[in-house]
């Protein structure tokens, strides 16, 4: 089948630069694809792994704000190393479902239709690529990661003390109800932190499309 110029889609409400004139809908699928793959694959390899999320500050989880009262009794308490250890064990949760990320992410952009990829190629920001990724996996990354973090917040007894105090909170009116539960609270907080960081990758890319060393990325981002 001959493909088809992107110039072609401007009849269906698709306003496409005349720069990317010479680039074919094949080319952009494709480009976008990579795009995202590389973008998923470097996110889950920089969160999945020791520090991963403890040590960034832009995904760094911490306890809601509602919590904040609770912590400093406990710390005025002497129990400063257990709200320490808390922390930790919820950070180390995140590090340890992300890499079950990947199968799901890859599968979504290699499913991917040329309609989607040229929206995203027309996207101007890393906005576009997080909406993908979030609407064709949060539902069920959650349900992936949801058994790992309970296991490994389970190792942590103040755990339990958590979702007493956030359980309580929650009651009041003073805070959701989703992040009463400890395990619930660090599958949200892993999810937003994984699309964040495919995000910026992504930004990466549509920036600095030569620097990936690509030349179909180059040809589908390098004339914006």
């Amino acid at each position: 089948m001959k493909r088809r110029e992107f110039t072609v889609l401007a009849a269906s409400g698709l306003l496409i630069p005349t720069s990317w004139a010479a680039i074919s809908e094949t080319d952009a699928a494709s480009g976008i694809r990579a795009a995202l793959e590389r973008g998923a694959e470097s996110a889950v390899a920089m969160l999945g792994r020791n520090d991963g999320f403890m040590g960034n500050p832009l995904v760094r989880i911490e306890l809601p704000e509602r919590l904040k009262s609770a912590v400093k009794l406990l710390k005025a308490t002497g129990q400063g190393r257990k709200v320490d250890e808390l922390l930790l064990a919820m950070n180390r949760a995140a590090e340890a479902a992300v890499p079950a990320a990947k199968p799901l992410l890859v599968k979504a952009v290699r499913d991917i239709s040329v309609e989607d990829a040229l929206k995203l190629v027309r996207g101007g920001n890393d906005k576009a690529v997080t909406d993908f990724f979030a609407g064709k996996t949060r539902e069920p990354l959650g349900k992936q990661f949801l058994p790992i973090v309970t296991q490994a917040t389970e190792k942590v007894a103040l755990a339990d003390k958590y979702n007493a105090v956030a359980g309580k909170a929650a009651s009041m009116g003073l805070m959701k109800g989703e992040d009463a539960n400890i395990q619930q609270y660090v599958t949200a907080r892993a999810l937003d932190g994984l699309f964040l960081m495919i995000g910026e990758e992504e930004k990466k890319i549509r920036q600095d499309p030569i620097g990936t060393g690509s030349a179909l990325l180059k040809k589908v981002f390098g004339g914006r």
